[in-house]
């Protein structure tokens, strides 16, 4: 287990590398015993510090939900991050090349909550508590290398999970549907990346129901004292394989009756 002064100096150094755009090396490499636990009191180390900036919460995200995710890192678990107001883009917004360092998107299914979820939840309590669901975009950023130079070591879940899940901001639709109004498994999208379809997913790729990985964030978050709150945005997981968007990226999804999302990288 790390120690506080470890853990200070890990968010430390991953709150500079944001403002610089400079990537640190691989904690994992750093340190070699770090835990799922350290690595989540290195994020929430964070937090704190963003907001005595100013930043808001407005909800979560949920990652590593699909199989061929958790295979290609190892791991048999989900990974959630933290959504700020300055994540938020607009449908269809110009993303400058200085806001992020190496920015990739994957398609999503957002709930938008009324009430909040705390703990052991059911499947039913998710549905009760959402207001509505959306179709939605993340991007992904990510302030730790991918590999280590020296070893060639790629990042583990306790980097990833340090490093706010590798989250770098948020486009949501705007089309806003029930929650009940379709079956989110069947939920899908048709990526195109500069006119080119790219990616195609369905929502049962996000641990068989979307749902469930809303289920899943509540408890990981009872675990460290933490909820889901009325008002917050929660994605829940990508159906897609991240896909690489350089300067000059135009990515459109099409969720067909679901709804439609672009995002512009300058």
């Amino acid at each position: 287990m790390l120690s506080d002064h470890d853990i200070q100096t890990a968010a430390a150094d991953l709150l500079e590398a944001e403002r610089t755009r400079e990537q640190i090396g691989l904690l994992s490499v750093r340190h070699p015993d770090i835990t799922l636990d350290d690595a989540y009191a290195i994020q929430a180390a964070q937090m704190p510090q963003k907001q005595a900036q100013g930043r808001s919460i407005i909800g979560w995200k949920i990652g590593l939900t699909s199989k061929v995710m958790q295979d290609a890192l190892g791991i048999a678990t989900p990974d959630s991050g933290v959504l700020y107001d300055d994540m938020d883009f607009a449908d269809g917004s110009h993303i400058p090349a200085t806001r992020f360092i190496q920015p990739r998107i994957e398609a999503e299914i957002a709930f938008i909550m009324k009430a909040p979820l705390e703990g052991k939840v059911s499947r039913e309590d998710v549905l009760a508590a959402t207001e509505c669901v959306a179709p939605a975009l993340e991007i992904l950023d990510t302030r730790i290398a991918r590999q280590d130079a020296s070893t060639g070591q790629t990042r583990k879940i306790f980097d990833t999970v340090s490093d706010n899940a590798a989250n770098g901001g948020i486009v949501l639709g705007k089309q806003r549907h029930a929650p009940d109004a379709f079956d989110l498994r069947w939920v899908g999208a048709i990526l195109t990346k500069n006119d080119e379809v790219t990616a195609t997913g369905l929502g049962a790729a996000v641990l068989n129901d979307p749902v469930m990985g809303i289920v899943w964030l509540s408890e990981r978050m009872g675990q460290y004292r933490q909820r889901i709150e009325a008002g917050q945005v929660v994605l829940a997981g990508s159906f897609i394989a991240p896909i690489e968007c350089p300067s000059g990226t135009r990515i459109d999804a099409d969720y067909g009756n679901f709804g439609h999302v672009t995002v512009n990288f300058e």
